[in-house]
């Protein structure tokens, strides 16, 4: 039996040799084709061709599985065909008259949307502060309400909010609910239990189907809720028992949230609805979602969206080009730091020409990996000048970033580049002294104990072997 086995494995092989060769040679050609052609990146297309011409078959498989962005077809697809967002035609236009007017025309071009004036921002620190508001906010809905989320659990915070949900769409409100497809698990409860109470919710690019899998990489980590048009909620605030400190849990996190109300509540509302379309084809319209808005507060503010889709990079660029204007100050937290080369150079570009540069890190985040590749990112940083600090546990999980305190950004998007590369994200600028010194303090609060270049210097060889290995990693950790 053994015999006639290995004769007829070996006559497929005689069979098989012949077109094996001639196929692999193809699909090399067509994966350097492709990858020569789409990918901007020289190192990421040189590695693709690489794998191609190294293993032909599996090389140009795994290609197909993960180099391929099929999301920016779809997403131009959908934005040429949904309706267009009408602004509010009574609002100036905002202009910035000091030595950061031309970020405010960088950021304009680089969005192609406007700064909107007459803007309220309200602060509000981790789910203790930010749940009663949002629940509070949805309570009072009376036309509609968009949730966005990375995570929500089925915990006692998730519950609360399904509650919320429900007796909002019981009373007449179009509700509609998007939570990513991998952040809260591959099969979430609490998409079940927001179903059974008759909420309409989809999952985030979520599939089990082969030819999906390059979405794995490809999440939506946006936090953002949307009510009547009218009000905000955005930040880094995911809906979880563990941003609930008071309740003491066993791993705390700490975070920011805000909320806006006036002009820019516009931007927000159809950055949801676009995703809302792109998740399940149903168009958001009408007065119910896009109202007329008018001014509440103070500050000017705008929608910052990034993504593997046409909003590639947008975020990265405009953290350059914020570096690039600040004259005075530079201040930055974040609970991952793990930049492209570009963010990384051109901070210690700022630092050498004066620019006070403060980056503040947790002491130790909830991904061991990335606090270990940090430590070999960062000593150029150093060299030039750039402050590190690290702060007091629970863990910190806030993305801020204040310009010559004046200029902030706020959002969901972490200095990393699965962040900003990989992940839809949604941050807000916002051009006020007033917000810049709120997230100053906080951020100041936060500045335990200074990292110095001798403290990685220190470490031994094996150590920095390892941590330099793992930063390897970094688009992927």
């Amino acid at each position: 039996m053994s015999t006639d086995v290995d004769w007829l494995l070996a006559g497929m092989g005689r069979v098989w040799a012949p077109v094996a060769t001639p196929l692999g040679l193809a699909l090399a050609l067509a994966v350097t084709g492709h990858a020569l052609l789409r990918k901007r990146d020289v190192a990421a297309c040189i590695g693709w061709i690489g794998l191609a011409w190294l293993a032909p078959t599996w090389g140009a498989l795994i290609y197909f599985m993960f180099g391929i962005n099929r999301v920016e077809r779809r997403a131009r697809r959908l934005t040429r065909a949904r309706r267009d967002r009408k602004r509010t035609a009574h609002l100036p236009v905002y202009e910035i008259a000091d030595h950061l007017a031309p970020l405010e025309r960088a950021v304009r071009e680089i969005t192609n949307r406007l700064a909107e004036g007459e803007t309220a921002v309200t602060v509000f620190r981790n789910g203790d502060e930010a749940y009663p508001a949002m629940l509070a906010a949805i309570d009072g809905a009376r036309a509609s309400v968009g949730l966005s989320t990375y995570i929500m659990r089925d915990d006692a915070v998730g519950r609360r909010f399904v509650e919320a949900l429900a007796a909002a769409r019981v009373r007449g409100v179009e509700v509609r609910v998007l939570i990513d497809g991998i952040g809260s698990g591959y099969f979430p409860a609490i998409v079940r239990r927001l179903r059974r109470a008759g909420v309409p919710v989809d999952l985030f690019m979520h599939s089990a189907l082969p030819w999906r899998m390059p979405f794995l990489n490809l999440r939506n980590h946006k936090k953002l809720l949307v009510l009547d048009g009218t009000v905000g909620f955005a930040g880094g605030v995911n809906i979880s028992a563990a941003n609930v400190l008071a309740d003491d849990p066993p791993a705390p996190v700490s975070d920011t949230h805000f909320r806006f109300e006036g002009p820019l509540v516009a931007q927000l509302t159809d950055d949801f609805a676009r995703d809302w379309s792109f998740t399940t084809d149903e168009d958001l319209h009408g007065e119910a979602w896009f109202p007329e808005l008018r001014g509440k507060g103070s500050a000017a503010a705008r929608v910052i969206t990034s993504g593997p889709d046409q909003d590639f990079e947008k975020i990265q660029f405009v953290l350059l080009e914020a570096i690039a204007c600040a004259q005075s100050s530079i201040k930055l937290m974040t609970p991952y730091f793990l930049p492209s080369e570009e963010i990384v150079t051109s901070l210690a570009l700022a630092a050498v020409r004066g620019v006070k540069v403060d980056v503040i890190v947790p002491s130790r985040s909830d991904h061991r990996f990335v606090d270990l590749a940090m430590r070999a990112h960062i000593a150029p940083l150093l060299e030039r000048g750039v402050r590190f600090w690290s702060g007091p546990p629970p863990f910190n999980h806030s993305k801020l970033f204040v310009v010559d305190r004046e200029w902030c950004l706020v959002g969901s998007a972490n200095w990393d580049t699965r962040s900003l590369r990989l992940n839809f994200e949604l941050n807000v600028e916002v051009h006020s002294t007033e917000l810049a010194a709120e997230l100053g303090a906080i951020m100041k609060a936060r500045q335990q104990t200074r990292l110095r270049l001798r403290n990685l210097t220190a470490r031994t060889l094996p150590v920095r072997l390892r941590d330099a290995g793992i930063r390897l990693l970094l688009p992927y950790i």
